[in-house]
């Protein structure tokens, strides 16, 4: 099979995503300007760098309003967490991707505790192993440009702060990814964990 996206129309989008598989959920938690909260996920989610820590998510907009209501606070606060989806956290991760009214708290809706965040104002999912509290450095508009897309926006943050289960630290500092089982989007509505795991150093030249 060839496809020519300049050409074809009516192939399934979802292999995207069945393709660029597996993906990290960002499990994003936001407030909006009068203090509403909002949790949502997104599993067009990825670390960009360490150093500056910086991650980023996108989503395409919605059918009953301009922009997602994650995007509409990210704007109005220059603020949000992502929270890590565990393969236990499962159901509660499902439930708050519900589409719901605008302004409806999303934690309640998954029956998830809330947790306070130190150094941004949207709190954390208290159940998440790791979160991290990110500021707003960029929204990158995505247009449409063919028939089937549709408006997207990007954003990137850089995480100021991070909350982690000191249960899933080893002795060595390393955040131990066995144990915590995250939870990742495969194609359609498939999800996965960790499978096989095994650890290839990465090789270097002989050295004169």
């Amino acid at each position: 099979m060839y496809l020519d996206l300049d050409t074809a129309t009516d192939f399934k989008r979802s292999l995207f995503n069945a393709i660029v598989a597996p993906r990290p959920i960002g499990w994003i938690s936001t407030v909006s300007a009068d203090g509403r909260v909002n949790l949502a996920p997104f599993s067009h989610f990825n670390l960009v760098s360490t150093a500056p820590p910086v991650v980023m998510f996108s989503c395409n907009a919605p059918d009953d309003r301009e922009v997602k209501d994650t995007i509409a606070n990210v704007r109005a606060t220059g603020e949000f967490v992502t929270n890590l989806v565990t393969w236990d956290l499962r159901e509660q991760m499902n439930l708050s991707s519900f589409n719901a009214p605008h302004g409806t708290d999303e934690f309640k809706i998954a029956g998830l505790e809330k947790a306070a965040s130190r150094k941004v104002r949207p709190p954390r999912v208290a159940a998440s192993p790791a979160c991290m509290e990110c500021q707003l450095l960029q929204i990158i508009n995505i247009d449409p440009v063919g028939p089937g897309d549709t408006f997207s926006n990007v954003v990137f943050g850089r995480v100021v702060a991070l909350h982690l289960d000191d249960q899933f630290i080893e002795p060595s500092g390393r955040f131990d990814v066995v144990r915590t089982r995250p939870l990742t989007r495969l194609g359609g509505n498939q999800y996965a964990s960790t499978g096989p795991i095994v650890e290839l150093g990465r090789p270097n030249p002989p050295r004169a």
